[in-house]
Formats: structure tokens, sequence, C-alpha cells
């Protein structure tokens, strides 16, 4: 058996500073690299020394400011945090509305949903339920 851990998600934003600029803000991570990408585009490595989220656009991307449907590509990222509360207030800080509040073993969790219409698990393990 092999011991794997993922290492990045590499996913398609209008404006990855913007992007990156929240990542950094919610969960105290880091730029690792940016610089020119396929098709003409642009990327930002963004997360911790061990594992990131790319955020990769392009001229038509930006041109066409996507807006994805949950399920298309991808049904959400989670992340691990902790504390549930003071990343909740930065998500309404930034003006993005938090919903689906759970209380489930062994943690709470809520969601989110960027700009772009990714949506983001954000989750505290060990909390005492509600």
């Amino acid at each position: 058996m092999t011991n794997a851990k993922l290492e990045h998600a590499n996913i398609t934003v209008s404006d990855p500073q913007r992007s990156a600029d929240l990542l950094r803000d919610l969960f105290g991570w880091h730029i690792r690299w940016e610089g020119p990408s396929m098709l003409d585009g642009h990327t930002i490595h963004v997360g911790s020394d061990d594992q990131y989220v790319a955020l990769y656009t392009n001229p038509d991307v930006r041109a066409a400011d996507p807006r994805f449907n949950k399920g298309e590509p991808l049904n959400h990222i989670g992340v691990t945090v902790d504390d549930l509360d003071a990343v909740e207030t930065k998500v309404v800080a930034a003006g993005l509305k938090p919903f689906g509040h759970d209380d489930y073993e062994p943690g709470q969790r809520f969601y989110f949903f960027d700009w772009n219409r990714i949506e983001f698990e954000v989750v505290e393990y060990g909390r005492e339920q509600g």
C-alpha cells in the first residue's frame, strides 16, 4: 500500500489574486508560487508548504467571468480549521454567505460559495456539538 496524500487541486477562477487573498485571509495560507501558465494564462499556488490550491485563469476565462454550477466540474473543496467561528466571520466580511451549518460526528461545518460559484466546506473537528 502506498501512503498517498493530496498535494493540490487546480481550479479555474476569474480573478486568481482575489481568490488567493480570500484563501490567505480565511485559512492563514501563503502564496507558494505565481506566474505564467498554459494558454496565455496566469496561476497562483496558495496553501501550506505541503498542500495548495492552484488558482488558474486565462484571457478567455477573464472575459467570460464564469459562473459554474455545483458539480460542474467539482462539488466542493473541504478545509479543516481550528476556529470555525473566526473563519465564518471572515467569510461574511468578504461579502460571501455561509450556509449548511451542521453538527455531526466528529465536528461542525458550514459551506460557502466564492465569487466563481466554487463551493467550500469548512470543518472544525473535535468541537463540542452545539
